[in-house]
């Protein structure tokens, strides 16, 4: 192999290890089986939500998830492989690759990365089922909510009682 093309892929593998390390999350699926339409819908979907899908080939997956210090992914990364990288929403790329591969079965999750840590297909499809960022929100407003709303309750109800003594 000539030095240019080394050169070249060593600078793709540089480039697919700092996606590794900036990412928030990372899911590793075997597309394998999926249509044309069904592929561009996956991606139409993640787009939306902000995450990158590629087709990387194995050995460079393989290069610059040992180069961002992720051991123990080489098992993943055999067959085709798509690759989905979430630099904000962990639960993002895990919640839309689930939800596809239980609509599509030709789709199947093969591992991750979540937060730093390499994930197993379990702790993915986990993860997948968790609220999204905008519903962990609502929830914890909800929470802070209830202690003021309980307040105003009781106030009004010493109210209404006042006002039923006084009539």
């Amino acid at each position: 192999m000539s030095e240019v093309a080394i050169a070249k892929k060593a600078q793709i593998v540089d480039q697919v290890s700092a996606k590794f390390k900036d990412a928030a999350s990372v899911v590793v699926v075997d597309y394998r089986g999926l249509t044309v339409e069904e592929v561009t819908e996956l991606r139409k979907q993640l787009r939306d939500a902000g995450v990158e899908m590629r087709v990387i080939k194995n050995s460079i997956l393989s290069r610059a998830a040992v180069q961002a210090g992720l051991e123990g992914m080489e098992d993943v990364f055999v067959g085709p492989t798509a690759v989905a990288f979430s630099n904000e929403d962990v639960v993002a790329p895990a919640k839309i690759m689930n939800d596809f591969a239980e609509k599509a079965e030709a789709l199947e999750i093969k591992g991750g990365v979540i937060e730093g840590k390499v994930s197993s297909v379990e702790q993915i499809t986990e993860l997948a089922k968790l609220p999204n960022r905008e519903g962990l929100l609502s929830m914890l407003l909800s929470v802070l909510q209830a202690p003021v709303r309980n307040v105003a309750y009781a106030v009004n109800a010493v109210i209404d009682k006042k006002e039923e003594e006084v009539a």
